[in-house]
Order: C-alpha cells, then sequence, then structure tokens
C-alpha cells in the first residue's frame, strides 16, 4: 500500500509540473537530422580503425515507420543514454564495493547493506519500497524526456541533438530544486562549439567503454573465471540481474 501510494503521489507530481510547461519557449530550436552518411563519418571520428560498424543494420530499419531521420535519432539518442548509465553504473559499483554512506536510510534507522555484499547483492537486500522509488524515479526522467515538445525542444526523433536533455527549469519553478541532466553545473555553455564537439565525442566513446566495463564486473561475479583480469576481486553471485525483484522481496 505504501509503494503504491507513493507511486501515485509521483505520478500526481509529474503530471503537475507538466501543466505548468509552456506550450514553447522564446527562440526557435534548432533542427538537426541525421543520416546513415552522418553516422559513417562520426564513426570514423569516434574510432578510426573500427570506424562506422553496424552488423545487425539498425540504421538502416524504420523504427515506428519514422524514416531515416528519425530512425538514426533513436539510435544515437540511446546509444547516449544507455553510455551515459552504464558510466554512472559503473562508478557506483565501484563505489558500493568499497563505501556505503554512514546516515541512516531506512525508515528503522539502519544504513545500507554492507560492503561484505557484492553491488549485486546489495540490491537485493535492499527493501521493495526503495527499489520501486529507483524505478519511478527513472520512469519519471523518460517521461520528461519524451515530453520535450512541451518547451519548444523537438523530440530526439525529430532533430533535437542526439544527448541533449530537456531542462528541469519547470519542475524547478513549480516542485523542487533539481539541477539540469545536461550541463548541470554549466560548464560547457561557454566552450568553443569545437571543444563541445570533442566533448561529445569523448563522451560517446567512454559509455562504450563503461558498458563494456560494468558488464565484465557483472559477468565477472556470475560466471566464475569469465572475466580472467577480475577473478582476484570478483563476489560470486547466484542471483539473476535481469530479474530487478528476484532477491530479498520486503517492505
Amino acid at each position: 500500500m505504501k509503494t503504491t501510494a507513493a507511486f501515485l503521489a509521483t505520478a500526481t507530481t509529474i503530471g503537475t509540473t507538466l501543466a505548468f510547461i509552456p506550450a514553447s519557449q522564446n527562440g526557435a530550436s534548432v533542427q538537426l537530422s541525421e543520416t546513415i552518411a552522418d553516422l559513417e563519418e562520426l564513426g570514423g571520428k569516434l574510432n578510426p580503425v573500427v570506424k562506422f560498424w553496424d552488423p545487425m543494420g539498425l540504421s538502416k530499419g524504420n523504427f515506428y515507420d519514422m524514416g531515416e531521420e528519425g530512425t538514426v535519432g533513436f539510435l544515437r539518442h540511446s546509444e547516449i543514454k544507455h553510455g551515459r548509465v552504464a558510466m554512472a553504473a559503473f562508478v557506483g559499483y565501484c563505489v558500493q564495493s568499497n563505501f556505503i554512506f554512514p546516515w541512516p536510510q531506512h525508515m528503522d534507522g539502519t544504513t545500507g547493506p554492507s560492503v561484505d555484499l557484492s553491488p549485486e547483492q546489495q540490491w537485493d537486500a535492499i527493501p521493495e519500497a526503495a527499489k520501486w522509488q529507483i524505478f519511478t524515479l527513472i520512469g519519471f526522467l523518460e517521461i520528461w524526456d519524451e515530453c520535450s515538445n512541451l518547451q519548444g525542444l523537438p523530440h530526439y526523433t525529430k532533430g533535437r541533438m542526439p544527448g541533449k536533455y530537456p531542462t528541469l527549469q519547470p519542475f524547478r519553478d513549480n516542485v523542487h530544486f533539481a539541477l539540469d541532466l545536461f550541463d548541470p553545473l554549466g560548464f560547457s555553455k561557454n566552450r568553443s562549439e569545437e571543444k563541445k564537439a570533442r566533448g561529445r565525442i569523448a563522451e560517446v566513446n567512454n559509455g562504450r567503454l563503461a558498458m563494456l566495463g560494468i558488464f565484465g564486473f557483472l559477468s565477472a561475479d556470475k560466471v566464475a573465471g569469465s572475466v580472467p583480469a577480475l577473478a582476484g576481486i570478483a563476489i560470486p553471485y547466484d542471483g539473476n540481474c535481469m530479474i530487478p525483484f528476484e532477491g530479498n522481496f520486503h517492505l
């Protein structure tokens, strides 16, 4: 019941916030539609050796009947998003393996799971309500991204710069303070376009490396010896990372 109430409260907050977003913002957003030719050019910049590589031919698809530019926009935005999640997961895995926040994290005043547990085991050990809070936040961020047109920012399949996340200003104004996910501290807004372009290339490469890194950790813990370089630090895990509510299911 507590979980349901929390979910409904969050959903109401999202709806209320979206209602305060103006239909458009001053100044037209720059349209940036990409094609397979742009991917081929980008591939050479990302990795001069491998270059553009699409073994499954995804870029030649027609996702949701959006055409080439819509499909490429979907793929570019998706890769950057997954790369960012992987970078956060990789850093989180390293931190959780060595440190937990010392302050109370549960209603009974206890802290989080011990570092004696692997990050996967720590996830299994947290209450169900905590897991739903995390998934609710993820859902909110996804909805906010999909509703970018309400702020005058094109959808990522219709010309928005891949990876650019809508500002959270309406949420800050009407609900609660929150930093923007895209350049939260404003470090890049005054950089030259050349430096911004290099930064975007670096982000994609770092994201790709992080995706390999986090799955390397998960594989090493799940299948003994699958990642020889991590054999000495892997903690065996007999659960299933693909079933997030499989472990200790409690409130």
